[in-house]
């Protein structure tokens, strides 16, 4: 196999290659199994601000209360005196190296420590001449040796599919790439707190399904050795499963995890994402809304502080969306006529309606395969989403493009749903649930013939899920929403990649 011309041995490499021998055969241990710190570099500055003695009187006997370990990050050499970045998970902080404290033995190993290498540090905190919390280093060890060099300080890491396929070297060398993603964790741990606190349960579902189901999508199909048969990668975190278990007894459900679907790749749509999704028993998609509202001030407030993010439109302009209640509500019919003029209750038929597209010039890719639901769909993403920008919920779909939901009471041809729409994105879709076994069958019946037309996003059957409906479900309500997008959104990211740790990439020798 070809190497990438990146990771093809360099110069550099050679030598710290040369070096570990040289210590391996020197007896030294370079790849440790543990350090026993006291203070995370952050704790070791906080210490130091508190109160530190006299410079004089350190040099003279410095104790090794302090103890850290992390990455060295930079280190510049000045004859007898030496200073070193050393970065962990918290901080970074200056640490010195002087002969005159360490010996000359000690001092000279220093020739064979490189940036990048870990290594602890222990000794005492002093002020430097220019008031830089620091830590003399009365005694160090080298923890692990890196045989690779990091970019270089001043350019850092800046090409966009380097920080995807090397995000290890992304995380070290920006601050900031970092911190986007503790706010994704602090944002998810919340998510849960909410849950929690509002009575619901976290459950598990499966990943390989029977049947595609709970969402209009192309799913990823694999197949099964020892049961000799294919199964798909679930398109929603169990959707049918989930409400299942409110069949079963459970009442509010909730579950976070990663959802497939083979689909077209865009900033704003990935193959892999993570989805959180809930259901609650005796409830209509008019609670939801309420719970939607209250969730995501809950969520700003904890995360971010304020209900007001400024945010990147489509176009790279600056817009303040502000997450302030009660939210705008309009019916996916009302937004389409107010873009385009067309009226889609006026055409009944997929055939209708392309023909009222195309007299408005209106282009949609593969538009004849698709049934009379989806095209509803395409319109609308075409026309109107991307100029939603405030927090919006859109109502009132088309029964047909909405096979799990329940129909309205005074107009069937629409279902009790809604999506929250922000910046252009798609948030969550949310709906009062089906729970008529008859009406279900029907619904599936209709995807599965548009599946044999060539729409290939339709919902297939899934026999089993009406077979245990047929053994009653309670009125209920569910939700999902996408973890990638909503975090995108509140950091600013335009994106999706860029708040997934480890986005899925191309293999670069392919």
């Amino acid at each position: 196999m070809s190497q990438n011309n990146n990771n093809l041995p360099s110069t550099e490499y050679k030598d710290r290659l040369a070096k570990l021998k040289g210590l391996q055969e020197a007896g030294i241990q370079t790849y440790r199994d543990k350090y026993e710190r006291t203070h995370k570099t952050l704790e070791a500055k906080e210490f130091g601000e508190k109160k530190v003695r006299d410079t004089e009187e350190i040099m003279k006997k410095p104790t090794s209360d302090i103890k850290i370990a992390g990455r060295l990050v930079s280190f510049r050499s000045h004859g007898k005196i030496s200073f070193a970045q050393l970065k962990d998970a918290s901080g970074r902080i200056q640490i010195c190296f002087m002969k005159d404290v360490l010996g000359d033995k000690k001092y000279k190993f220093l020739k064979k420590i490189d940036v990048a290498d870990f290594i602890g540090a222990e000794g005492e905190m002093f002020k430097t001449k220019h008031g830089e919390i620091t830590l003399l280093v009365t005694d160090y060890t080298l923890l692990s040796k890196a045989l690779r060099p990091l970019p270089e300080k001043f350019h850092g890491l800046k090409d966009q599919e380097s920080m995807y396929r090397k995000r290890y070297l992304d995380l070290v060398m920006n601050e900031e790439t970092k911190k986007r993603f503790e706010f994704r964790s602090d944002f998810i741990k919340a998510l849960r707190e909410f849950y929690w606190n509002n009575g619901f349960r976290e459950i598990e579902t499966p990943i390989l399904s029977s049947s595609a189901s709970g969402a209009l999508a192309k799913p990823f199909v694999t197949h099964h050795e020892a049961l000799d048969h294919d199964f798909f990668l679930r398109i929603a975190a169990g959707e049918t499963y989930q409400k299942e278990a409110i069949g079963g007894g459970f009442e509010k459900v909730f579950e976070i995890g990663r959802v497939f679907r083979n689909e077209g790749m865009d900033p704003s749509h990935l193959q892999e994402f993570t989805m959180t999704e809930f259901y609650a028993a005796y409830w209509n998609y008019e609670n939801l809304m309420k719970f939607t509202e209250e969730m995501f001030e809950y969520l700003l407030n904890k995360t971010v502080g304020i209900l007001e993010v400024e945010i990147a439109d489509r176009d790279g302009n600056k817009q303040k969306v502000n997450f302030k209640t009660p939210w705008k509500k309009i019916s996916m019919h009302d937004v389409i006529e107010e873009n385009c003029g067309i009226n889609i209750h006026d055409h009944g038929t997929a055939r209708d309606l392309l023909k009222a597209i195309k007299s408005k010039k209106i282009e949609i890719e593969d538009a004849e395969k698709l049934g009379r639901g989806n095209l509803i769909d395409h319109l609308y993403k075409k026309v109107a989403r991307p100029k939603i920008i405030q927090p919006t919920f859109l109502t009132k779909h088309p029964t047909d493009l909405s096979p799990l939901s329940r129909r309205n009471d005074e107009n069937p041809n629409v279902v009790d749903r809604f999506q929250l729409v922000v910046n252009g994105w798609e948030i969550v879709n949310a709906y009062s649930e089906l729970i008529n076994p008859i009406q279900q069958a029907e619904a599936f019946n209709s995807q599965a013939q548009a599946q044999e037309r060539g729409d290939e996003e339709a919902h297939g059957k899934d026999d089993e899920f009406v077979l245990a409906m047929e053994h009653g479900f309670p009125p209920m309500a569910g939700w999902g929403m996408g973890i990638d997008r909503i975090v995108a959104l509140l950091t600013n990211q335009d994106n999706l990649k860029d708040v997934v740790l480890f986005p899925l990439m191309k293999p670069e020798n392919s």
